[in-house]
């Protein structure tokens, strides 16, 4: 992996990650951008104790532009884009209408291929390959910053989910803060150590899984499975076999395997509800350890946290959507219309 980086027309960053190492990336940004403003700030909730994003001025991001003027496609003639060489392997920069940023914290998007119309799914073993390698190296440098706290990788794919550009790509936010559902994994961690005398509960979980009926698929060094108490339709969490507190910690082993296991993990995603249907809308989300201080969850170190990935879609039938109303989004306390075993039972009918 070759990584280049350079700055585009208003001062944000962006990175080149290349499988080529001859590859040469000195395209300038020709766009008459000004520098960037936000209004970025974040407040706590006195009474639930968690943080909120303001961040009013996203109003004005580009929304659901035409493919031929799509700001992730590589800059073609007159036609300029957010990167500015006429190609590109992966591509890493600044969002340019920030949830978060400066003392709030950072993101960026990540581009998985140049190819408009593809998806993560579509991709090559070598190319998805790069794309875990781009997150790590991120994830990486963002928890060298004074501001940032914990790095979340994510995907949020089809416009069921909210998305407003279709060209394949990802985000990364980097928190000040350990966000609430973090917060509520350690402080699980540390009663239950506490509990058992020092025993970890991802590896409890783990065990679990692997010994039950609801294993979607599985490698040498991966797992995935339909969680116990899942809260969606259809719901798969991705375990690296050895416990590690974030993507810096996978072996070379982890990783030259997740690219085979990921990609049928998507592909089978896209199946689940037959032929003729258009591709299933998801959430990919990894979860990796804070690298602030874990002062407040006693007991518990970074090398406690178990890093695996979430995948979910909001699909629950043909054509259906799975709404959060009044006692999920009211309550927090989600209604799953699908058994878990069920779940797991249809993505492995669907395997390749």
């Amino acid at each position: 992996m070759k990584k280049t980086s350079t700055r585009l027309a208003d001062g944000r960053e962006l990175i080149y990650y290349d499988l080529r190492d001859d590859t040469v990336r000195d395209a300038v940004d020709h766009r008459p951008l000004e520098r960037t403003h936000t209004t970025s700030e974040i407040r706590r909730d006195p009474l639930l104790g968690d943080q909120v994003a303001i961040a009013s001025h996203r109003q004005g991001r580009t929304y659901h532009p035409p493919a031929d003027q799509c700001p992730l496609c590589p800059t073609e003639g007159d036609r300029l884009s957010e990167i500015p060489d006429s190609s590109y392997d992966v591509v890493v920069f600044e969002n340019r209408f920030p949830s978060l940023a400066g003392d709030s914290g950072r993101c960026e998007v990540v581009c998985f291929t140049s190819d408009h119309d593809a998806s993560f799914a579509s991709l090559g073993e070598e190319q998805a390959r790069l794309v875990l390698d781009a997150w790590t190296d991120r994830t990486s440098e963002l928890s060298h910053l004074p501001s940032v706290e914990q790095v979340f990788c994510f995907e949020n794919r089809g416009e069921e989910i909210g998305v407003t550009l279709g060209h394949p790509h990802g985000q990364i936010y980097a928190y000040p803060f350990t966000t609430p559902r973090t917060a509520l994994m350690l402080r699980s961690l540390a009663a239950h150590k506490e509990a058992t005398g020092g025993q970890n509960l991802f590896d409890a979980v783990l065990e679990r899984e692997l010994a039950d009926d609801r294993i979607v698929l599985e490698g040498e060094h991966w797992v995935a499975f339909v969680p116990y108490a899942a809260h969606w339709p259809y719901e798969v969490h991705l375990y690296p076999k050895r416990r590690v507190p974030d993507l810096l910690g996978l072996d070379e082993a982890a990783r030259s395997e997740f690219p085979k296991v990921y990609l049928e993990l998507l592909r089978r995603f896209d199946r689940i509800f037959g032929e003729g249907e258009p591709p299933t809308p998801y959430i990919a989300a990894w979860h990796q350890a804070p690298f602030g201080t874990l002062e407040e969850f006693e007991g518990v170190t970074r090398d406690d946290f178990a890093l695996h990935l979430e995948l979910f879609t909001i699909r629950r039938t043909s054509g259906k959507l799975k709404f959060l109303a009044g006692s999920e989004s009211g309550m927090s306390v989600f209604i799953n219309d699908i058994r878990p075993e069920t779940a797991a039972e249809r993505l492995r009918e669907v395997a390749s």
